[in-house]
């Protein structure tokens, strides 16, 4: 079958390279969380742009609510409302404790869906929720880090109960990444950026120093979270790659 959309992984040995970890798939669930330990936005970001570039819907997954002091609930309620406001669909779910996986499993059913996700958001744990008898081996987070070991080592694909649905599971990998994007196409992966842009005074602006440019002005008046921009300029700049080579 010919590939209509995929996900890529940069090599961690060789930089230049990549890897395709999952075709054809019907939707991506990225598990993140706000704490415990916490997602940086800048990884969530940079995994929605990527999925947009390759034609990947993606589902945002916040686990461990059970877990949240009223301050990160508070915290994880904006981050929701952000990117539902930018437009993809968001689930706050308890993988401990089964709370909004009811939900998931509506969203599983007859699709096939990536699931990623950082080491330590409880990937694993929900995978044993939504398939028992996946047998994925639970990572234990580390005290002195507060992230979690790579557990999985290969992409596997496995079936939802009944046959309704499948779920590629991702390896605990490094360096997922923008591939294949032109600087001036990344602005076109952040949904909102792309949306203002067609106001910018340039056709070619980078929304980075021009005069006129709309997507700044959007900023400035909080049309555009300042996160989603600073990582629009990570992505574009690029400097320093091996920041953001974050596991999932």
């Amino acid at each position: 079958l010919p590939r209509r959309n995929y996900i890529i992984r940069k090599s961690q040995n060789l930089s230049k390279q990549s890897h395709i970890i999952a075709a054809n798939v019907d939707q991506a669930f990225l598990v993140v969380t706000v704490a415990h330990p916490e997602t940086a936005t800048t990884f969530i970001d940079r995994f929605l742009a990527s999925a947009e570039a390759y034609s990947v819907p993606v589902v945002l997954v916040f686990n461990k609510t059970d877990l949240l002091s009223d301050d990160e609930r508070r915290y994880q309620e904006m981050m929701v409302h952000l990117y539902e406001t930018v437009g993809y669909q968001c689930r706050q779910v308890s993988a401990a404790t089964g709370e909004g996986t009811d939900a998931l499993r509506e969203l599983l059913s007859g699709r096939v869906t990536l699931l990623s996700g950082n080491s330590g958001v409880g990937k694993s744990t929900l995978l044993n929720l939504l398939i028992p008898g996946a047998e994925a081996r639970v990572a234990d987070i580390s005290d002195a880090h507060d992230t979690g070991m790579h557990t999985t080592t290969f992409s596997e694909m496995m079936a939802m109960p009944g046959g309704d649905g499948w779920i590629i599971d991702t390896p605990g990998i490094k360096g997922f990444g923008s591939f294949d994007m032109e600087p001036e196409e990344i602005g076109s992966y952040f949904k909102e950026i792309f949306k203002f842009s067609k106001d910018c005074r340039f056709s070619n602006c980078t929304h980075t120093h021009e005069p006129g440019c709309a997507v700044r002005k959007a900023v400035e008046d909080h049309y555009i979270a300042e996160s989603r921009y600073r990582s629009y300029l990570s992505m574009l700049q690029d400097k320093d790659e091996n920041k953001y080579r974050e596991a999932y």
